[in-house]
């Protein structure tokens, strides 16, 4: 049963009441809606509590079940009592971390419209984050990209996101930036995130409403990975 993704159309959401609807062959619980971010593209799943009669527990993360990635599964810590299928529950976030997640993810956006190759792979992380890009030449300048995304992020542009069937990104490949993860097909439509005026690409991850949000941020390390990838990382300054 699919499982209806608040987190793609409000991030800011930090609860929700939900019922359980089973419970998945590794253990997870599976509710009809959820505010929580499910691992996948380079971002870590949510972590949070579970709010049941019998009192709240630890959410260690949440995980998609399915191929398409339209059921989520909400992995509970060691120990915690599963609710029964058609109960009541709420679902809580652990804001902290997938707010500073949210920023790292917006501004990699931004680092990959800064250095406009195919990317290779990612990793987003509350504190440092990463692209791999396939950069034919070296000579990548720290100081200049940092300069770069800095100016982006200060322009306060604003973040949207609006959907498009799979014929219509079938029809644009250029929308796609990532060699390795490709936009999920086949549910009928895909995700985009525009950043007005500098950057459009198909993401499902969660981001800021606005550049400004994401403050100062650096190019900690540049990374040869081979003969044509670079690893280019960031933190916040």
């Amino acid at each position: 049963m699919p499982t209806e993704c608040l987190f793609r159309e409000d991030a800011y959401l930090t609860s929700t009441p939900a019922t359980m609807v089973g419970i998945s062959e590794r253990g997870g619980l599976i509710v009809d809606r959820t505010c929580f971010y499910a691992t996948s593209g380079g971002q870590p799943g949510d972590s949070g509590t579970l709010v049941t009669a019998a009192g709240e527990f630890p959410l260690a993360t949440a995980v998609y079940n399915d191929p398409l990635k339209t059921e989520i599964a909400h992995v509970p810590a060691e120990g915690v009592a599963l609710p029964q299928v058609g109960e009541n529950v709420t679902l809580k976030i652990d804001w902290g971390p997938r707010y500073r997640r949210m920023r790292m993810h917006t501004a990699l956006h931004l680092l990959s419209a800064v250095l406009p190759y195919p990317v290779t792979g990612g990793a987003v992380n509350e504190d440092d984050s990463r692209l791999d890009f396939d950069i034919p030449e070296a000579g990548l300048d720290k100081d200049e990209i940092t300069e770069k995304l800095n100016a982006m992020i200060a322009t306060d542009a604003e973040v949207r996101s609006r959907w498009i069937t799979d014929a219509e990104l079938e029809a644009s490949p250029g929308l796609v930036k990532t060699m390795s993860v490709k936009p999920p097909i086949g549910t009928g439509r895909v995700r985009l995130i525009e950043i007005v005026g500098l950057d459009l690409q198909p993401c499902g991850g969660t981001h800021v409403r606005r550049t400004s949000e994401i403050g100062a941020v650096r190019v900690t390390t540049i990374e040869k990975k081979g003969k044509q990838n670079r690893r280019v990382r960031i933190s916040f300054a």
